[in-house]
């Protein structure tokens, strides 16, 4: 028995495998797939695909940190991902679209469309509320620009 197992041994080190696939040369990222039912909605922003960008569609941050010789691009870039993520969690459900973050010099402008689904006391302490705790975090004047809509149908673009 022992000797069997020496002799399996090395015949299993001498075979080689060869696993081959097709090529999937197509680009996904940023896009979207289509719903079977075709109801899947999408909004402007979300309807045109990454190639667009700059033609059909702008970018969501706009600064000048990424040219050569700046610094902080890192830095601007997990402010921008707070940003984000804070305007989602304290507009909870009220985002309709993509959160715009403009830098200008030392102030920084952001930008979305929500839901028109508190009352006006609500939105001006919520506005209020970001605008303040954002220029204390990020050390520069902060300035909320919403836009308010009626129904959650007025961004939607397109079906797929």
């Amino acid at each position: 028995m022992l000797s069997s197992a020496k002799l399996v041994w090395p015949l299993m080190l001498a075979r080689r495998c060869v696993h081959t696939t097709a090529i999937a040369a197509k680009s996904q990222s940023g896009r979207y797939k289509i719903s079977p039912k075709g109801d899947r909605p999408l909004t402007y922003e979300m309807a045109n695909p990454p190639h667009q960008i700059a033609h059909r569609k702008a970018w969501n941050s706009w600064n000048t940190s990424n040219l050569e010789g700046e610094l902080r691009p890192s830095q601007t870039m997990l402010e921008d991902d707070f940003i984000r993520r804070f305007m989602a969690g304290t507009w909870h459900g009220m985002v309709l679209s993509e959160v715009i973050i403009k830098r200008q010099h030392n102030h920084v402008r952001i930008a979305a469309i929500i839901n028109r689904s508190i009352p006006a006391r609500k939105m001006y302490f919520l506005i209020g509320y970001c605008e303040e705790l954002l220029a204390y975090w990020l050390q520069c004047p902060v300035t909320l620009e919403l836009q308010t809509t009626e129904d959650r149908k007025d961004v939607i673009f397109k079906y797929i």
